[in-house]
């Protein structure tokens, strides 16, 4: 299952706002397209905006827009995610905006399996594994960082058990990463967002594993609701481990100097389409959130699991 292909100078995108209910597409064929599937969530997850962001960098190239500009508007798209950055900033250092977009396509499939790879390591037998919003292969280009940790250790014939929590206020975690799980046979429950810390209190957690938007100096930007859950593993001595590419990395900046995305206060005023609040009612809708590494126990990339910068 690929999140988005490259086909006949158009880019393919998984709708992942009609999921669960319908596998459909979306074609971009401009990059003001691109931007638009990246800001309405059409695509999602850091490293899927970030390939996306690059062919969106291409379809400008083959526009004969001048791609600076480009650049500006696309990064504009979501301010949070860094992996958007660093792909439109590779394509303005290359001289071939499609053969980089294409390039970095290929390596995010590898990068992803390598982080399967070395997350399996930590993963036990019979373990039963909460993760947080999706950074599954609907994150990426394919297989996934946290759920990609998950696919790998039941590719290695570990019995394992998967808990999603259901991630307010989109939903992503009952939307996408249960649908992933149930694509895969892999053994899954839903919960409310609220019930992770007493399912630990009660043993019936024993990792987490989460992905990221943003890792740099202090800790992780990642779905709003990743804090909270890193709290009560911290406080039940759960292991929580954060799946990320180093193109997720900024090593520039503290992480509390991230500008943290605000959406839109519908997205928490309706619930599947009916208003679950008092009309005209005023709304906080951060997108994500910062888990200080204090509260980390490591970070799984292609290269190894390592301490939080």
């Amino acid at each position: 299952m690929k999140t988005l292909e490259w086909e006949d100078n158009k880019l393919k995108l998984i709708d992942q706002t009609k999921l669960p209910d319908e596998l459909t597409y979306v074609y971009c064929e401009n990059y003001q397209d691109v931007i638009v599937a990246i800001r309405d969530m059409i695509v999602r997850g850091a490293p899927a905006i970030g390939v996306s962001a690059a062919f969106g960098m291409a379809l400008a190239d083959i526009e004969c827009v001048d791609l600076n500009k480009a650049a500006v508007e696309i990064k504009a798209a979501r301010p949070t995610a860094v992996n958007l950055f660093w792909a439109v900033d590779r394509v303005l250092n290359s001289s071939d905006a499609l053969g980089e977009a294409l390039k970095m396509y290929e390596e995010d499939m590898a990068t992803n399996r390598a982080i399967g790879k070395f997350g399996a390591e930590v993963i036990d037998e019979g373990d039963t594994i909460l993760t947080h919003c999706n950074a599954g292969a609907l994150a990426c280009v394919d297989y996934g960082t946290a759920l990609g940790v998950i696919r790998a250790a039941h590719e290695q014939g570990k019995n394992i058990n998967v808990i999603c929590d259901e991630t307010r206020p989109r939903g992503q975690g009952a939307s996408l990463s249960v649908w992933e799980m149930q694509q895969e046979n892999i053994p899954v429950k839903l919960i409310p967002d609220v019930a992770s810390g007493f399912l630990m209190s009660q043993g019936k957690i024993d990792k987490v594993v989460i992905g990221a938007d943003r890792i740099a100096r202090g800790g992780v930007v990642n779905k709003v609701g990743s804090f909270m859950v890193a709290l009560a593993a911290k406080h039940h001595n759960i292991p929580f481990y954060v799946a990320a590419p180093y193109s997720t990395f900024d090593n520039e900046i503290s992480i509390f100097d991230t500008v943290i995305e605000e959406r839109d206060g519908d997205e928490v005023r309706y619930y599947g389409g009916a208003r679950i609040c008092p009309e005209g009612t005023d709304v906080i809708n951060p997108a994500f959130d910062i888990t200080p590494k204090e509260l980390i126990t490591g970070i799984i990339t292609e290269k190894g699991i390592i301490d939080p910068i």
